[in-house]
């Protein structure tokens, strides 16, 4: 196992480095400047902006602004083109803020997606089945955005109370537990909203993987030992029918920063998936390049961790 995960990290580094190197391609080949770059300033004399190029390099040849940003990202002095503040600083300080919206997200989609997809499964065909699968349906079918845009003009024309941002500006002096307790409700909705959607998907996956399981030879011969339903169910049935859920589980890891910039710049939540809305819409391209070389060893690191509980979940699975 040792072996494997040594050579799949290798694998990944030189995969990593492509990807580094097709970004930077990619991202210098939209049109325009970087934001302090601007020829159309009329403030800005055409010495200033030679200077500025100068500055961050991008009067050199594309394969040398690389050489640069990498330098600069591995030792820390990679600035940004917005406000000049370290890049890493910047994006540490947000993934701060979008730590927490991706743990309560994901706890929301796994702790009740398998509860409901069970439930439908072992009552095929039930009331609770058919409501479930019509919701569901329903739910995967309405856009993420449209409905925070309708939960935040209920909840505030309903409770006249904030939802934007991450605190409810004005209480700086209020007890800690008022001030913990707004800060709960600030990170309930925007986790709800992002959840809802993978909710329901995953737990349509889990049904019909669930009613794959439930007939087999190993689920009637473990009922026939006479073990306890529940144990029949969690230990023999979902066990067996966890891979699909093992590789959705590796691949939500880079939801922490793709997946949540429309939640976040909807609810104005200070993370790294509006940051990097706010990067792109300034063309700031040392930010938009370091996310997307964070959610490229985001996703290898989803891949890998799959890989290895691959192994854990099914021992016929050698590594």
């Amino acid at each position: 196992m040792i072996n494997f995960i040594i050579r799949n990290i290798w694998q990944r580094l030189v995969l990593l480095v492509f990807i580094s190197i097709i970004s930077h391609s990619v991202i210098h080949l939209a049109p325009g400047e970087p934001a302090l770059v601007d020829p159309s300033n009329p403030r800005m004399k055409a010495e200033d902006i030679q200077r500025i190029r100068a500055a961050y390099h991008l009067d050199e040849p594309l394969h040398v602004q690389y050489v640069f940003w990498v330098r600069d990202l591995f030792t820390g002095e990679l600035k940004s083109f917005k406000d000049n503040q370290p890049v890493l600083k910047k994006i540490w300080d947000r993934f701060l803020n979008s730590v927490p919206l991706f743990i309560v997200s994901m706890m929301m989609i796994w702790f009740l997606a398998f509860p409901i997809g069970i439930k439908a499964a072992l009552s095929r065909n039930s009331v609770f089945d058919r409501v479930s699968t019509f919701i569901s349906y329903g739910l995967i079918s309405i856009p993420g955005f449209f409905l925070a845009y309708l939960l935040i003009i209920f909840i505030v024309k309903t409770f006249d109370v904030s939802v934007i941002g991450m605190r409810t500006f004005g209480l700086e002096e209020a007890p800690l537990l008022f001030r913990s307790m707004d800060r709960v409700w600030h990170l309930t909705l925007p986790a709800m909203i992002s959840a809802i959607g993978g909710m329901a998907v995953l737990s349509r996956y889990v049904r019909s993987q669930m009613l794959e399981v439930i007939h087999q030879d190993y689920m009637r011969t473990a009922r026939a030992k006479g073990l306890p339903e529940d144990q029949v169910i969690y230990r023999h049935g979902l066990r067996n029918a966890l891979l699909p859920f093992i590789t959705m589980f590796g691949l939500t890891i880079p939801g922490l920063i793709g997946g949540s910039v429309i939640f976040e710049t909807i609810f104005a939540w200070p993370g790294m998936g509006r940051l990097g809305f706010e990067a792109i819409l300034a063309r700031d391209f040392p930010v938009i390049l370091t996310l997307t070389f964070f959610s490229a060893i985001l996703v290898l690191l989803g891949t890998l961790i799959s890989d290895i509980l691959y192994g854990v979940a099914d021992p016929r699975i050698k590594f």
